[in-house]
């Protein structure tokens, strides 16, 4: 089984990103879980969202404390959030940074495992017209992880965003061409 953990902000798609991925996974025949984690939050305040694929019935029902993947859509939250916690050794961080992979690991506190950066805000901001990055996020999750196949995803984007599902599958795949991988 594969643990997902999605950071973002309130509004920001954390919790649509991951019931994109549970989708796709399921439409591949695997079992997926996605569930959000947060109270009486305002839009704007940090979130998280879990996902769980598997090729066998999942029968946890309660937060991943020890994701093998981490993806982080607000470039902010590294600063104020422990996003590695309980991060698997083996484990991809995927972040939204325009930043150097230098400047993120100190900001990680020295993170030494998998890295995925991509400047998802500014493709959100260049394709879609919003600072809204979970679904430009994705493609660097499919070029870190292949977790899910690519078709998948973008039928979840069809079947979720109508006709503006275009758009954020251009979003995605410019996203898988610019993430930068660090292992």
């Amino acid at each position: 089984m594969i643990e997902v953990r999605l950071h973002g902000r309130g509004g920001q798609g954390a919790v649509t990103s991951a019931e994109l991925i549970a989708i796709s996974a399921i439409n591949q025949n695997k079992y997926a879980q996605a569930f959000p984690s947060f109270g009486p939050e305002r839009r704007g305040a940090p979130v998280m969202a879990f996902v769980r694929v598997s090729e066998e019935k999942i029968r946890l029902r309660e937060k991943v404390y020890n994701p093998d993947i981490v993806v982080v859509l607000d470039p902010s939250l590294p600063t104020i959030v422990n996003v590695t916690a309980g991060l698997k050794e083996d484990g991809w961080v995927i972040l939204n940074s325009s930043k150097d992979e230098k400047t993120l690991r100190e900001m990680l506190g020295g993170y030494k495992g998998k890295l995925a950066v991509v400047d998802a805000t500014k493709i959100a901001m260049e394709v879609l017209g919003l600072p809204i990055t979970n679904t430009t996020m994705l493609g660097a999750f499919l070029k870190a992880t292949g977790l899910v196949d690519q078709k998948y995803l973008e039928e979840a984007l069809e079947h979720r965003f109508g006709r503006l599902a275009e758009k954020n599958k251009a979003a995605m795949a410019r996203a898988i061409e610019e993430t930068k991988l660090y292992t």
